[in-house]
């Protein structure tokens, strides 16, 4: 009986889901007969940082970061996910609100891409006027532009 030496990083197929399944295996047949996971077609974080590493040596700094971003978000359970979407919706959160989810992404999840991000997106929605409005704002009238 022969034992299979583990594989060294740079023999693992980086096709390679979350479920280790054979990308062979991934066809429409199985989908139809129900036989395919959702673990079967997620991409693992491994897998997004060596596609980011890549990207950068390949001189595409924000195709990089666009990766390592996708990365971090892999860490993060799909309700907050799909919550923080709702919330980055123009006018549904305030600026102080988004920087709070900002820095709650980043720390809680190790993510300082998407928290970046979120601080971006509260910038540009505070310039643009695409914010909700503060509990004591409500007696302010926008300014004229």
């Amino acid at each position: 009986m022969t034992r299979e030496r583990p594989k060294a990083p740079e023999e693992i197929d980086p096709r390679r889901t979350v479920s280790r399944a054979d990308p062979a295996a991934l066809t429409l047949e199985q989908l139809r007969a129900g036989k395919i996971q959702p673990d079967d077609v997620t991409i693992s974080r491994e897998t997004l940082l060596a596609q980011a590493a890549r990207a950068e040596a390949e001189g595409y700094p924000q195709l990089a970061r666009n990766f390592r971003r996708a990365a971090e978000l892999t860490a993060i359970p799909n309700a907050v996910l799909l919550e923080t979407y709702e919330k980055l919706r123009p006018y549904r959160s305030t600026y102080y609100a988004l920087l709070a989810m900002s820095q709650e992404i980043a720390a809680r999840y190790d993510a300082p891409e998407t928290g970046e991000y979120i601080r971006q997106a509260a910038e540009a929605y505070r310039a643009k006027g695409l914010l909700a409005k503060e509990a004591d704002d409500e007696g302010v009238t926008k300014p004229m532009e």
